[in-house]
């Protein structure tokens, strides 16, 4: 039976990157040896980081002035070193989730948070709008796509700030204008390689700026300067990302992948709005995450969610459960994820809702 991975990470990843990374594992750019035990200064891994940084230029139209980083650590050492090398005094978070509430915790250790909105009064089932940002901070902090609850912000924000993002579920989905930002992290371990590695694309006029002593492993400048190489990389990652951003030009770009995405996540919102047994946990559908799609059995069908977990297991569709804290659905619907995996979910809530 095929399986189909809607896991929200680590999650899928094309069978391309799959395919690829075997062959490095047994043998990388002819030397003999494997990706596992290559050296980070060899000039085969040199190269390939060199082309992997490249890669994620193009696919994203990064302006000058910006730099690549992959580091160690992922997201949630970024939560640490975002505040550690930006703020001075102060900084304004927008609240949209469990992954921005972390995020803000972390800042609150190097000076004061301004939190311009949030939506955990509705348990995060919405996108702030019509706040203010101050214009004394250091930095505006932003979570584009909120794996948890589903939401997502698809615009980029007109800030006269400096803007930093956290897209770790959302990058390289979608077209981004780099130049309204100073910052954008992220995990890889959703739409671009095995955990492992973070991703980090930052304008460097936007550094140097603050009075405190940084340590050198947390130090941007130090990153930059060394080209990812200050401490040895997470080589494998690195390498698997290589092959993701390989595959995903030949798709066409990050615009051919959005359009894929939209149509994905269409067919399944379709679905959960007409099903009589389910409803969708968020609303507003200009507020709807295109990679992670979130849903509830309707409180008269309530007793029906383990039935339905068991029948989609049956049916191969692994990974559907919502994240621990919320209970409910989850589809992660990521680039790598085939639109037959979509259809067939949707084909499974069909025949469930016959059954009952």
């Amino acid at each position: 039976m095929k399986k189909h991975n809607f896991y929200a990470g680590p999650s899928i990843l094309p069978q391309y990157t799959i395919d690829k990374t075997i062959e490095g594992i047994k043998e990388f750019a002819g030397t003999g040896l494997s990706i596992l035990e290559i050296s980070h200064r060899s000039k085969e891994f040199v190269a390939c980081m060199n082309e992997t940084m490249s890669l994620f230029k193009e696919l994203l139209e990064v302006p000058a002035g910006y730099q690549i980083l992959f580091l160690g650590g992922g997201a949630s050492l970024q939560f640490a070193m975002v505040p550690m090398n930006l703020m001075n005094k102060k900084a304004a978070y927008l609240n949209t989730g469990v992954w921005a509430s972390k995020a803000i915790k972390e800042a609150k250790l190097f000076g004061e948070v301004v939190e311009v909105a949030s939506s955990k009064e509705k348990l995060f089932n919405y996108i702030p709008k019509n706040y203010t940002v101050p214009s004394d901070v250091d930095y505006f902090h932003i979570t584009t796509n909120n794996t948890i609850y589903g939401t997502e912000i698809k615009k980029d924000p007109d800030v006269k700030v400096p803007l930093v993002a956290d897209m770790s579920s959302d990058i390289l989905s979608r077209p981004v204008d780099v130049s309204k930002y100073s910052i954008i992290y992220g995990g890889a371990q959703k739409n671009l390689a095995p955990a492992g590695v973070a991703f980090v694309i930052i304008k460097e006029d936007v550094l140097g700026k603050v009075t405190r002593p940084i340590p050198s492993m947390l130090d941007y400048r130090v990153h930059i300067k060394e080209e990812s190489m200050f401490n040895t990389p997470p080589v494998f990652a690195i390498f698997a990302a290589n092959q993701t951003l390989h595959w995903l030009k030949q798709l066409g770009g990050v615009k051919a992948i959005q359009k894929k995405n939209i149509e994905k996540a269409k067919i399944l919102y379709d679905e959960i709005d007409r099903n009589k047994l389910f409803i969708p946990t968020i609303s507003d559908p200009e507020d709807r995450s295109l990679m992670n799609i979130c849903f509830v059995m309707a409180p008269e069908y309530k007793d029906l969610e383990q039935p339905f977990s068991d029948f989609a297991k049956s049916k191969g569709l692994l990974g559907i459960a919502g994240h621990r804290s919320v209970g409910g659905f989850r589809a992660s619907t990521y680039n790598a994820l085939p639109k037959e995996s979509v259809e067939a979910l949707v084909s499974a809530m069909k025949e469930f809702e016959l059954k009952n």
